[in-house]
């Protein structure tokens, strides 16, 4: 095959200076029939990025490229393709690089919870290829795990969707968010941003929770309706027993959630809906008793019907989620990671200018 033979990523080289990114060239995974090649013109910077670089989640294959928040355009159709792309098409392509496409899970809708699921990186395909993300001026997907972006959507905003956005759209949808409804978005960070703006936009009333008042304004701009500081009122809990119908945890970590309290605000049939996948040593901790009469449960990524309908959302409702952009290369990826780690981000970081990068 004469294009392309080799890709080139900003890539991890060793866990342990996982910051001190490296410019590397590499083989992408053997070009299958229904697989397209995307080249890369912008990609978002999800907290899986992170924890993976930095090894918080074990070791991985060399060179790590990361990055699963892709938008760009196809320049390579596989000869069986069917999805009705066509070269040039403006394209995006989430955490989700492939499944088995056939099994019940697969076929209703639920790819990411495929007994064969391969992540956008770090992932083995069945041929033992590791899998390797968007940080990097080209990806090769199979053509399902692609969707359309609206027009009206630019690249730098629709990055952010691929991954988080449909992170936390998919536990919002799943679990009737949407006019009449009280929803508490826990962690207003990056994901917890879009849960937010999201539930707001699917006509929820919205309850931004965060641990103080340090992010109060913000939250309301963003579209809540309520806002709870919960290190800050010791009762909180029983201001809003019985309130809520949803809420959703977007922390990054579960070990300041309390769930033995955290229950008392739902109403009957409420459901907690995490979608935190923190560091290998945390433990859920809770008194089985605090489960009477709600549920709890963990929510991983989104089927790309479900991505589908979060494009048509942000295209129709115009969501504006809040993201910085930074040039993508050796000095960007190390200033983001550098961010990222610090907290310092409001809300969302997205890589761009892959052209100059890779020209």
């Amino acid at each position: 095959m004469s294009y392309p033979e080799k890709f080139q990523g900003i890539a991890v080289l060793d866990h342990k200076d996982w910051k001190n990114v490296k410019k590397t060239e590499y083989s992408p995974k053997k070009f299958g029939d229904h697989d397209i090649d995307i080249k890369i013109e912008a990609c978002g910077v999800c907290g899986s990025d992170v924890h993976c670089a930095s090894g918080n989640w074990g070791d991985t294959p060399k060179p790590l490229v990361v990055g699963h928040e892709i938008i760009g355009t196809i320049v390579k159709m596989g000869p069986k393709c069917n999805s009705g792309y066509k070269i040039g098409d403006r394209v995006g392509m989430g955490a989700q690089a492939m499944s088995c496409l056939e099994c019940d899970r697969c076929i209703n809708d639920n790819e990411p919870y495929c007994a064969k699921v391969v992540c956008t990186y770090a992932n083995p395909y069945e041929d033992g290829y590791s899998s390797r993300g968007g940080y990097a001026n080209y990806v090769r997907v199979h053509e399902h795990f692609a969707v359309p972006i609206p027009e009206s959507i630019p690249s730098h905003l629709a990055a952010p969707l691929m991954c988080g956005g449909l992170t936390v759209f998919s536990p919002l949808k799943r679990n009737g968010c949407g006019p009449g409804k009280k929803v508490g978005i826990i962690g207003i960070g990056g994901i917890g941003h879009m849960g937010i703006i999201l539930a707001k936009a699917m006509g929820a009333e919205v309850y931004a929770i965060s641990r103080t008042s340090k992010k109060r304004d913000d939250a309301m701009k963003l579209g809540a309706d309520h806002f709870i500081a919960i290190k800050e009122e010791p009762d909180w809990h029983k201001e809003y027993f019985d309130k809520l119908d949803l809420v959703v945890i977007c922390a990054g970590s579960l070990t300041d959630i309390d769930f033995n309290t955290l229950p008392n605000i739902l109403t009957v049939g409420g459901r907690i809906v995490s979608i935190a996948i923190p560091e290998q040593h945390e433990v859920l901790k809770m008194k089985p008793f605090g489960l009477v009469g709600v549920s709890i449960s963990n929510s991983f990524l989104g089927s790309m019907t479900e991505l589908k309908q979060l494009l048509k959302l942000a295209a129709e409702k115009e969501v504006k989620l809040w993201v910085e952009t930074v040039p993508i290369g050796e000095k960007g990826v190390k200033e983001v990671f550098t961010r990222m780690e610090k907290g310092d981000v409001r809300y969302r970081f997205a890589l761009t200018d892959f052209d100059k990068e890779f020209s």
